[in-house]
């Protein structure tokens, strides 16, 4: 079991295959996914990855969470995300998770919130099919009709579909197809919708219920940490009256 990894929705658009059809893809950005801390069985109780993506400022950023980064030598991310992982599958803490992590024709599993709709009535949220138009209906055209019985049982069951909030909620879609993707500009183009808006976080996982392509790189398409040489200590100044 391979790391998923966090993206960005950008958008939609359409690409062209080689039989000149297009293909509704929308496109996910990677932007600086690093590796910023492991869990592991032995001091955990489960393993894991911890991954960041994007950049924070540092005066938004919690002391526990500035000590969390420093202790991975990593920038302040702008969100963090813990993937399961099996042991031989674990990268090195600061390395950063590139997207030929996945190759086109995989599938994928992506995770987003969708957008909110708000309060909405049960012929949008649940797809009713409304009232009669006439014949003595007035004033039950888009209602949900009966909700409950008589006396016996005498309540509405748990779980009735009932006009409510509709959307802002967890939604995994499955089996998505990856396109292709762009390791220069860090996209990813996954065939159809992906829950969320733009802007949104995303995360993308290996598919459970399909085969991992032979091609896909294990543990995961990474790129070494950058190590930053320590800035060397300036010269005491001399002494004063010395030569």
């Amino acid at each position: 079991m391979r790391s998923g990894v966090i993206a960005q929705k950008i958008g939609m658009t359409r690409v062209y295959n080689d039989a000149g059809e297009h293909v509704p893809v929308t496109v996910l950005r990677m932007e600086n996914c690093q590796v910023v801390a492991q869990r592991t069985q032995e001091k955990n109780g489960y393993t894991a990855l911890q991954l960041g993506v994007g950049l924070a400022k540092v005066k938004n950023t919690t002391k526990a969470l500035r000590g969390h980064f420093a202790i991975a030598s990593v920038e302040p991310k702008a969100k963090l995300a813990e993937f399961r992982v099996s042991p031989d599958n674990l990268i090195d803490v600061g390395s950063e998770i590139t997207v030929e992590h996945f190759v086109a024709g995989q599938k994928v599993d992506v995770t987003g919130t969708s957008i909110g709709k708000g309060f909405q009535g049960v012929m949008k949220r649940h797809n009713f099919g409304g009232g009669r138009a006439t014949h003595g209906n007035s004033v039950s055209h888009r209602s949900h009709g009966s909700t409950g019985q008589r006396q016996d049982p005498g309540k509405v069951f748990k779980g009735k579909k009932m006009a409510g909030h509709m959307g802002a909620t967890r939604v995994t879609t499955q089996n998505v197809e990856v396109v292709s993707t762009d390791a220069d500009r860090g996209l990813i183009l996954i065939r159809g919708a992906v829950p969320g808006s733009k802007g949104a976080w995303i995360y993308v996982r290996d598919a459970v219920k399909a085969p991992l392509p032979d091609n896909a790189p294990k543990p995961g398409a990474v790129r070494a940490a950058k190590k930053v040489d320590a800035p060397a200590a300036e010269a005491a100044p001399a002494a004063e009256g010395a030569e």
